[in-house]
């Protein structure tokens, strides 16, 4: 019986997980304090492509498309740039480098409070090629990767603040 020293070991380790501490962070459902407070985040506008890309891959996260009752607001910077890695000897580009940076905070709207104060920032590299059209559209398309990485780091640090936010509450 290959299975039975496996399955026993997991039956004994079980309760020591039990209690080490962690717990799921959406345990309830969309009841959740966390699942509620992530409802309740309002996202303004995010000036420029990067921005429009940013604040539309926050709300598909966070999942507050429409929602008029917002406690928390989520106040957003971007810094997107695109720059020069390789040069030939001819002083034409081989690769270039496409960085998008966020500064963004958490903020009670009913109080003002910044709950969360924090950077995210990834950056892609793009291999510029004789066809014009294809480098513009792999700098599109590293752009738009970009934004969604950026809005998946932010997310999560909104789920942890607004977690340790819930916990702290009487």
């Amino acid at each position: 019986m290959p299975g039975k020293p496996a399955s026993l070991l997991a039956l004994v380790a079980l309760p020591a997980l039990a209690g080490c501490g962690l717990s799921p962070m959406y345990a309830g459902g969309g009841s959740a304090a966390v699942a509620q407070g992530l409802a309740a985040v309002d996202v303004p506008a995010i000036p420029g492509q990067g921005g429009w890309l940013v604040r539309n891959a926050l709300q598909d996260r966070l999942g507050v498309a429409g929602n008029s009752a917002s406690a928390y607001r989520l106040d957003v910077r971007l810094d997107d740039s695109l720059e020069a890695l390789g040069v030939l000897n001819d002083d034409t580009i081989s690769r270039e480098r496409r960085i998008l940076r966020a500064r963004y905070q958490l903020v009670d709207t009913s109080s003002g409070a910044i709950l969360l104060d924090a950077t995210a920032g990834s950056d892609a590299g793009i291999d510029v090629v004789s066809s014009e059209y294809a480098t513009i559209a792999a700098e599109q398309k590293a752009l738009e990767n970009l934004a969604l990485e950026l809005a998946e780091q932010m997310a999560t640090q909104v789920s942890l603040a607004l977690r340790a936010r819930a916990a702290a509450a009487p």
